[in-house]
C-alpha cells in the first residue's frame, strides 16, 4: 500500500469519526444535555486529535489514564459538589420546565360522556367501532382503517357513520391490550366537530386538562381558578393567596447556595445528631486503629519469640480472619451477638447470668462494632509489624540482652521506635479507610439504634458515610442535596488525611 493511499485512508477514518462525534454531540445537545455534550466533544475531539494525527507518542499512552481520571474521578466529584448547593431530592427531581410540563399533562376523563368502543380486524388493518353514549340514542361510528404495527396518527381520526359496513368479530381483551400503544395517543374527531381521547381499554371520551399555563410561567387549576406560581427559592409551584401556602408536587431543582452546609451548623435539630455522628466516626476510626495496632503488634512480637513452638501454625491461624471475606465475618458475628440465640450471650449467661442487649443499647452496640472491627483489622497490622520487625538488626537485641534488658524494655526501647516511623503512614491510611467503613456499619447494625425525636432518621452507631447513605437513599426522603453536601465534607476530611499521610511519608524518606 502506497504512502499516499495510507494517508488518504487515515484521513477518511478521521473524518468519519469526527462526523459521528459531531452527530452524537448534537443529539445530546438537542436532548437537553449541554454539559454532557460539551464534555463528550472535548474528550472525543482530543482522542481523535491524538490518535488520528502525528502527535507525541507519549500522549497516546497517557490519554486513556487522563480521560479515565476525568470521567470517573473528577466528573463525579464535581457533580457531587454541585448537587450540594441545590435542593435536589425525591420531591425536587425535575427541572422547572419538566415539572410544569408534568402538571400540564395531567387530565381527567369525563366518564358521563364516555363512549364504548371495539376494535375489529379488517385484513392486515384494524377499524375502531365507536358506540353511542349510553341512553343517548346516537349512531354507531367507525374509523378509517388503522395500521396496527404503525404509530398512532398525528392528526385526529375522523369518525363516520357505520352505515352498511360489515365488520368482523371484535378483538378480545387479550388481543386488545397489545394495541394500547396505538390507541392511547389517538384522538377521534366526531361528526359534530368534538374531539374525544382514549379513556381506558373499553372507552373513549372527552378528556379535560386539569391545568392551564400562563405567560408568566405559572399554572392555573381550571376547576378552582387558583394560580400556582413557581417559587425559585423553594423549588415548588405555590399558591400564597390563602393563610396556608399550598405547594404542588413534583417540585423542581433550584440552587440554594450554602443552605445545606448551614443546616449542619445552624439547625439545632439536625446539628445534634450530626455532631454526635461526626464525633463517633472519629472515635470509631481512631479506636479501631489503636486497638488493631495494639493487638496486631503484640501478636507479631510474640510470634517472633524463637522459643515458641509451632510459630508458623499460629501465624497462619491468626491470619485467617484477614483471609475470610469481610462481609462473611460480619454476618457471622451478627449471629454470635444475637441477644437471644447468639453463642456470646449463651456463654455470658452461663458464666454470669447476663444477656446484654448488644443491638438495642447504644454503648453496647458501639462496643460490639469495635470488637468486630478489631478482629477484622488486626491481621493486617500483624503482618506489617512482622515484616518490619524482621528488618530490625539482631545485633540490637543481642546488645540489649548483654546489658540485662527485659523483653518489655526491648519492646518499648527498640521495637516500637524502629517500626513506628514506617508504620505511621499505613496507620493513617487505615484511619481513612475506617472513616468510610460503610460495609461494617451497614451489615452489622445498619446504624441502629436510632436517635429519638430527630427530623431526619439518624442512628447512634451511624458513621458519616452510612448516615449520608440513609439521607440519600433510604428512609430520609432521599435528600440528595444534603447528602452531597455531607459527602463533600467527607471528601475534604479524607483529602486532608491523604495529605497528612503524604507529608509523613515524605518526611520519612528525607530522614532515611
Amino acid at each position: 500500500m502506497s504512502k499516499a493511499h495510507s494517508s488518504g485512508l487515515q484521513w477518511a477514518v478521521v473524518g468519519t469519526l469526527s462526523l459521528a462525534l459531531l452527530w452524537l454531540v448534537f443529539s445530546l445537545w438537542v436532548a437537553g444535555q449541554p454539559l454532557v455534550a460539551v464534555g463528550l466533544l472535548a474528550l472525543g475531539g482530543s482522542a481523535i486529535c491524538i490518535y488520528g494525527t502525528a502527535t507525541s507518542v507519549a500522549w497516546k499512552y497517557l490519554f486513556p489514564g487522563v480521560a479515565g481520571m476525568l470521567v470517573f474521578v473528577a466528573f463525579p466529584l464535581l457533580y457531587t459538589v454541585q448537587i450540594g448547593f441545590t435542593n435536589y431530592s425525591s420531591s425536587n427531581l425535575l427541572e422547572e420546565d419538566r415539572a410544569r410540563a408534568y402538571l400540564l399533562d395531567q387530565s381527567v376523563a369525563d366518564e358521563a360522556h364516555a363512549r364504548p368502543y371495539t376494535l375489529h380486524a379488517e385484513g392486515s388493518a384494524l377499524r375502531l367501532k365507536l358506540m353511542p353514549e349510553e341512553g343517548s340514542g346516537g349512531e354507531v361510528l367507525v374509523s378509517q382503517p388503522l395500521n396496527p404495527s404503525g404509530t398512532a396518527p398525528s392528526a385526529p381520526v375522523p369518525m363516520q357513520p357505520l352505515g352498511g359496513l360489515t365488520l368482523g368479530e371484535p378483538l378480545t381483551l387479550r388481543e386488545l391490550i397489545p394495541q394500547r400503544g396505538l390507541l392511547q395517543p389517538m384522538q377521534l374527531l366526531l361528526p359534530d366537530g368534538k374531539l374525544i381521547r382514549y379513556a381506558g381499554l373499553r372507552e373513549f371520551g372527552p378528556v379535560e386538562p386539569l391545568w392551564k399555563a400562563q405567560a408568566d410561567g405559572s399554572v392555573v387549576q381550571l376547576s378552582t381558578g387558583q394560580r400556582f406560581t413557581p417559587n425559585r427559592e423553594t423549588g415548588f409551584f405555590e399558591n400564597t393567596s390563602g393563610e396556608v401556602i399550598e405547594r404542588l408536587q413534583p417540585g423542581f431543582k433550584v440552587s440554594i447556595g450554602l443552605a445545606n452546609y448551614a443546616r449542619m451548623l445552624l439547625d439545632a435539630d439536625f446539628r445534634g445528631p450530626f455532631v454526635s455522628i461526626f464525633v463517633w466516626t472519629v472515635m470509631f476510626a481512631g479506636l479501631t486503629v489503636l486497638l488493631s495496632t495494639a493487638l496486631g503488634m503484640t501478636l507479631a512480637v510474640l510470634l517472633e519469640w524463637q522459643a515458641l513452638k509451632y510459630r508458623a501454625l499460629y501465624r497462619t491461624l491468626l491470619f485467617l480472619p484477614y483471609a475470610v471475606p469481610g462481609f462473611i465475618s460480619i454476618l457471622v458475628f451478627k449471629g454470635l451477638f444475637n441477644q437471644n440465640f447468639g453463642e456470646i450471650n449463651g456463654i455470658l449467661n452461663a458464666l454470669f447470668g447476663i444477656r446484654p442487649a448488644w443491638f438495642a443499647d447504644p454503648t453496647l452496640a458501639k462496643t460490639m462494632i469495635l470488637i468486630v472491627n478489631t478482629w477484622l483489622g488486626y491481621p493486617y497490622i500483624m503482618i506489617l509489624c512482622t515484616g518490619l520487625i524482621k528488618a530490625i538488626p539482631a545485633d540490637l537485641y543481642e546488645a540489649s540482652a548483654i546489658a540485662g534488658a527485659k523483653p518489655l524494655t526491648n519492646f518499648f526501647k527498640i521495637t516500637v521506635p524502629l517500626i513506628a516511623r514506617p508504620l505511621t503512614p499505613l496507620l493513617i491510611g487505615s484511619f481513612a479507610f475506617n472513616f468510610n467503613n460503610f460495609v461494617l456499619i451497614s451489615l452489622l447494625t445498619d446504624g441502629r439504634p436510632d436517635f429519638l425525636n430527630t427530623k431526619l432518621p439518624a442512628g447512634t452507631t451511624d458513621i458519616l458515610v452510612s448516615y449520608t447513605y440513609r439521607i440519600a437513599f433510604t428512609d430520609s426522603g432521599q435528600n440528595f442535596g444534603l447528602a452531597a453536601a455531607i459527602s463533600t465534607l467527607i471528601f475534604m476530611l479524607v483529602a486532608i488525611m491523604a495529605l497528612v499521610q503524604l507529608k509523613v511519608s515524605q518526611q520519612k524518606d528525607r530522614r532515611s
